[in-house]
């Protein structure tokens, strides 16, 4: 692996454009704009308050930057913001033509507002007279497609499938139903599970859309047909792991001893390489405990069920986070519907993403480290830069080449076309 020279971001806000050509970061008052090959500036905005949420267009030609403190969004094209009536409205801008439309009622909710992957339409929660309502809009000019009652009690979020035809839509955690609709509105399935306790937690559409899976607090997750839209199966998350088909990872730490003939000036002041904790994976013996985190019952949000769930790129696996197991990566075999590998780490989990084209799956979990699972294997890696670069998120470029890590204040590029997962054997680096 190969790593890039570190530069400074405001607030996590790192994106690359949909095309892959350039890399954009937020940097309090300034707008960076970098060609992501060379990484050299091209471009360059100052704004008069520090930027506060950034998002590409789709087609890689503007940039749009929103200012909460002053309700002010610049190149943009959808603005949300209150009125005198405290009512949530939708502002539609056109780049084309320059018009404007509104839109009223939408609901404020986790995710109230989702287009499908062609760009063509878009759905949006509203809240009427205490009801959930749902709108499709046609994107080309904002005409009104859809409008129906959705059979939620608190609508919390909605998701088109990839290829566009269904749309799935869910109650708050309060209520375990996930409702499933045509383009046109019809009511094509719902499924609950149980009732009486706290209900779904997350929910992920795999990339063929032939399943969904729903995590929920029951530490548990289902996955639905994309037929019958009823569920095949569901996924454990077990403090004793005896699958003996499924491999537990295990990673250990190791501080390096450094002797006095080792160090210079520079190594004491500059580099921290020499005092990083290295770190391997090994192969832990069947049954294994997995780290269990008991939940506070009377804290709100309790910390316990599946609150991040994420399919491959080819549909093949399915990686899920349980809360109360915020150490554990579970990886999952689609094919064979069972549990292939648990990653135990030393310290929670953060974030955890898939490589865009191949199974390979990237996570970090807060340290100076990045991981890397596939098939093969998994491997720890430390990021080698001055000082100490404690990744706090991470994502994939488009073309899966290379990944970008984000630490509290700075980014970092990671190389790494071409690697391959090593056996936890050989994963010390």
């Amino acid at each position: 692996m190969n790593f890039s020279e570190v530069f400074k971001q405001s607030n996590q806000l790192c994106k690359v454009s949909p095309d892959g050509k350039y890399l954009a970061t937020c940097v309090q008052y300034r707008l960076v704009v970098r060609d992501f090959n060379s990484l050299q500036i091209v471009h360059l905005y100052t704004f008069l308050d520090p930027v506060m949420h950034m998002e590409w267009s789709s087609d890689s030609l503007f940039i749009l930057c929103a200012m909460y403190k002053r309700g002010l969004v610049q190149k943009c094209q959808i603005i949300l913001h209150l009125t005198k009536t405290h009512d949530l409205i939708v502002t539609v801008w056109s780049l084309c033509t320059k018009s404007v439309s509104y839109i009223k009622y939408p609901k404020a909710c986790q995710k109230g507002i989702d287009f499908t992957a062609d760009g063509r339409y878009m759905a949006l929660a509203e809240r009427r007279e205490c009801k959930d309502y749902i709108s499709v809009f046609v994107c080309d000019d904002w005409h009104l497609l859809r409008h129906f009652e959705s059979e939620t009690q608190d609508l919390a979020g909605l998701e088109w499938s990839p290829n566009s035809c269904v749309l799935a839509v869910w109650d708050s955690c309060l209520e375990y139903k996930i409702l499933l609709y045509s383009l046109d509105g019809r009511l094509l399935s719902s499924y609950s599970a149980y009732e009486w306790s706290l209900g779904i937690k997350s929910v992920a559409w795999s990339p063929s859309s032939q399943f969904l899976a729903i995590g929920s607090y029951d530490e548990k997750v289902r996955i639905l047909n994309h037929i019958t839209w009823k569920k095949i199966t569901q996924f454990e998350h077990p403090a004793t792991i005896i699958n003996a088909k499924a491999v537990v990872f295990k990673e250990v730490e190791k501080r390096p001893v450094v002797g006095s003939e080792d160090l210079s000036i520079h190594q004491l002041t500059v580099d921290n390489s020499l005092f990083s904790t290295q770190s391997k994976y090994e192969i832990t013996q069947l049954p294994a405990q997995v780290p269990v985190i008991k939940p506070d019952p009377d804290r709100a949000n309790p910390k316990i069920g599946i609150s991040a769930l994420a399919f491959s790129a080819g549909n093949h696996y399915l990686a899920t986070k349980n809360d109360n197991m915020p150490q554990n990566l579970w990886v999952w075999d689609m094919q064979r519907l069972s549990l292939l590998a648990v990653l135990e780490q030393t310290a929670p989990v953060r974030c955890f993403v898939w490589d865009p084209h191949r199974p390979r799956l990237a996570l970090c979990t807060g340290n100076t480290k990045v991981y890397l699972w596939s098939p093969v294997g998994c491997v720890s890696v430390n990021v080698p830069v001055e000082g100490s670069f404690q990744v706090q998120s991470l994502f994939w470029h488009c073309s899966g080449s290379s990944l970008v890590l984000l630490s509290k204040e700075h980014i970092c590029l990671c190389y790494v076309d071409g690697v391959k997962c090593g056996l936890c054997s050989q994963a010390e680096h």
